[in-house]
Formats: C-alpha cells, structure tokens, sequence
C-alpha cells in the first residue's frame, strides 16, 4: 500500500509540474479573450479531455508508436517549437482573438485550439507524453496501473478548474489588459519554442557530429 501512495503522488506532482496548468492558464485567456463563458468553457473542457485522452494513449502504447512511425521525442520536441513559435507570432500581433460574426465561426474556432495547441502540445507536451511512458513501463502491475491512471486524470481535472477560473482574470483585465497580456505571453511563448526546439534538435546534431568523426 506505502508503495502505491508513493508511486500516486510521484506521478501527480511529476504530471502537474510538467503539464503546469498555471503557466498554460494566461496563454488560454489571451486565446479565449473574445469567446463568452459558454465557449471558453467548452475549450477548456474539450482540451482537457484531448489532453487526458492522449496521455493515456501514449501511456499505453507510445513507446510502440514511436518505433511503429520511427518517431523519436525529440521530433516531437521540434514540431512543437515550430507550432509555438507560429503562435507567439500571432500572439505578439495580437491576432488570436478571433471576432465573433457567426456562430459556426466560433464554433470552427473553439475545435481549432482545443485540439492545438491547447490540448497538443501545450498540455499534453513532449515531457507529459514521455512521462506517462516511463511511468507505465516501471507500473508493472494492474493496481499501480489504475494509480496512474486516476494520478493523470486528477492533474486533468485541476486543468479544467484553472483553466476555468480564468474567465474570472479576463473580465478584470478588459480588452487593453487582454491586448497587453497577449503580446507579453507571445514573447515567453516564442522563447519557450526555441528551447523546445533546440531542445529536439540538439541530438541530432551531436548524432551528425559523432557520425562524421
């Protein structure tokens, strides 16, 4: 039983502190600025549920799908810092709060960034992906499985809560203070892309150095 309680806190406070549903709640508001409760709290419903989705399916099966594609984590550390990278863009021109003319607009847009990159890579990023892998490999039995399993969804739920209670922030802020918001998190959104990038390529290029040594 000690060993179950400790491998469920390792793995929820590993899960919390590399999802960081704090660190991801400013980016959504700046995102969700122009969305009303209803819809804000169907992104951020729909992100978790991806996010949660996807965690679990890499648990269970990544380490067969990276070598099935010939994927490596570090790709998937690439292709997040490109899709960061565009969206701090936007974010620093403050071009991602969307206007709202019709509902199937809203709608189309609600989809867009729940699935990403709410969802993929921001929650369920490269560290969360790996995470569940590792963790599952050293779950060898089906109690420590279901401990696992209840830790991701207990991060997830408190995702949702956050990601939430921000609707809160944004009325205080109003339009300037969401404008503000917005380009001040496209800066730190596009530096954490080139870490994430450099991040994957890095082994690559060692790879490549050792290779012609």
């Amino acid at each position: 039983m000690n060993e179950l309680i400790t491998f469920g806190i390792l793995s929820f406070t590993s899960f919390f502190t590399l999802i960081n549903p704090l660190g991801t709640m400013p980016i959504f508001m700046t995102m969700t600025s122009n969305l009303d409760q209803k819809h804000r709290t169907k992104t951020a419903k729909k992100a978790s549920i991806i996010a949660f989705l996807t965690i679990i399916l890499f648990a269970f099966a990544g380490q067969l799908l990276f070598n099935f594609f010939g994927i490596s984590v570090n790709s998937f550390r690439i292709v997040g810092g490109v899709i960061f990278f565009l969206m701090g863009m936007d974010m620093l021109q403050a071009r991602l709060g969307k206007v709202k003319v019709k509902e199937s607009e809203i709608k189309s847009y609600v989809n867009d960034i729940s699935i990403t990159p709410l969802a993929i890579p921001m929650i369920s990023g490269p560290g969360a992906l790996t995470n569940a892998i590792v963790l599952m490999e050293d779950a060898d039995d089906y109690p420590t499985k279901i401990v696992l399993i209840i830790s991701i969804l207990l991060v997830m739920i408190l995702t949702y809560i956050i990601l939430y209670s921000s609707s809160r922030i944004i009325k205080f802020l109003g339009e300037t203070g969401n404008n503000v918001l917005m380009r001040l998190m496209g800066l730190i959104v596009m530096v954490i892309a080139v870490e994430f990038f450099f991040s994957g390529l890095k082994p690559f290029l060692i790879s490549i150095i050792e290779a012609t040594n």
